[in-house]
């Protein structure tokens, strides 16, 4: 292999599977690379978990500034690409002092009461999904189990009734814009959406102003720091991001997850004789699945970085996929082993201001649903080819046909 054979911007490529093959290669010979570009300056990659860590915790030099580039896109955004953000703030997109005032504000909505107040419901919540499915003996796990958790729970937590989860999903499914066919939608479409989903917030708004209640939506409208509380469009933003990152990247850390214990039934049966074992499993399915593949991060002053020179205004991507599988941290990284200790995995950012701010959250809903899977279902396979997502982003699975011996259901 060659440098010029590996092209992260092959959305292609990744429709089957991650290219690891291409990470363990920089991570050896080129741990920080300059990537061509076909139509701007190119970016850096970064690929070993020290200089990942060393990234994302140094805002002041690497910027999620959305006025320096934001943290997604590592191409310059065609002509008529929307644009979520005017007139407030996401947080994602922020750098310190604002995005420290911000935070301090939505940590109102994530403290260890509040996240605890939704256990016993998230327990319930997988016993009726394992429910729907368990007496038929096979399902979509991604459509059927995956993606609704995270979905009924984000749903519970900013107070969506129910019936109504499916119409978050699809906002923030198109606001995506996702590049994968299956789910590609125009620019009027997405545009179409955010009006939609701003909206549905605005109204979810009055509602708890009206009625406030003990949950998430009703701390973060009456949260104040030092004077400051959340605008109307920053509620908005908050809104989407709930919505797009709550549901997103668990339901693939979850799909992944099962589908290494697919390929590892040992892994599944230790699983079955220790429940005790579910939290370090939760720990080395983040770091296996890596739902958010890279995030971007761009030079604000003349830097070092790995013996390079970086200059100020340089796109740098940060690549937790390969991060968390970089042999000076992790003995046998591609060895799924729901044991490993310890496990240092950048799967929810490695620390840093922009450190994940529902990891909590997602652990305990991957952990609660392996306990009561590893409960009611002895064995699990794969019946078919798990289809992944076509993104260089988002490390998604988007079907996954699993058979497992038929159940009865527990709950009415």
């Amino acid at each position: 292999m060659q440098l010029s054979d590996i092209n992260l911007l092959d959305r292609d490529r990744y429709t089957q599977g991650v290219p690891h093959e291409w990470f363990t290669f920089l991570r050896r010979e080129a741990p920080v690379y300059k990537h061509p570009e076909p139509d701007g300056p190119g970016f850096w990659v970064v690929t070993k978990h020290a200089d990942v860590v060393t990234v994302g915790r140094d805002g002041a030099t690497y910027s999620s500034d959305q006025r320096r580039g934001g943290v997604v896109g590592l191409e310059e955004p065609p002509p008529g690409t929307p644009e979520f953000t005017e007139g407030g703030n996401l947080m994602l997109t922020m750098d310190a002092p604002e995005h420290t005032r911000h935070r301090k504000l939505v940590n109102r909505g994530f403290t260890p009461r509040q996240i605890g107040m939704l256990g016993t419901h998230i327990r319930e919540m997988s016993n009726r999904i394992i429910d729907q499915v368990i007496e038929a003996g096979t399902c979509d796990f991604v459509v059927d189990v995956a993606a609704e958790l995270p979905l009924q729970v984000i749903a519970e937590m900013i107070g969506v009734p129910q019936e109504d989860r499916h119409k978050v999903f699809e906002w923030s499914n198109r606001m995506i814009g996702s590049e994968d066919p299956e789910y590609m939608v125009s620019n009027a479409e997405v545009q179409t959406a955010q009006i939609e989903m701003f909206m549905y917030a605005n109204e979810l708004a009055a509602q708890r102003r009206a009625t406030p209640r003990d949950d998430i939506m009703t701390a973060l409208l009456n949260a104040d720091v030092d004077g400051d509380s959340l605008s109307e469009m920053d509620f908005n933003l908050f809104f989407l991001l709930l919505a797009v990152a709550g549901n997103e990247t668990t339901r693939n850390s979850i799909s992944h997850g099962i589908r290494a214990f697919c390929d590892n039934p040992d892994q599944w049966a230790k699983l079955i004789d220790d429940p005790a074992l579910a939290s370090s499993a939760t720990e080395e399915v983040v770091r296996w699945a890596s739902p958010v593949m890279y995030f971007r991060r761009n030079v604000t002053k003349d830097t070092v970085l790995g013996g390079h020179a970086l200059a100020a205004g340089d796109k740098v991507s940060i690549w937790y996929v390969s991060a968390n599988r970089d042999e000076d941290v992790f003995d046998a990284p591609f060895t799924f082993d729901i044991t490993r200790s310890p496990n240092e995995h950048v799967g929810f950012g490695g620390g840093g201001p922009h450190h994940c701010l529902g990891a909590n959250l997602a652990r305990m809903e991957i952990r609660v649903l392996l306990e009561e899977m590893a409960r009611r279902i002895p064995t699990i396979e794969l019946v078919g080819d798990a289809a992944p997502l076509r993104s260089n982003f988002i490390a998604g699975i988007k079907h996954m046909p699993v058979a497992f011996p038929a159940g009865k259901r527990e709950l009415s």
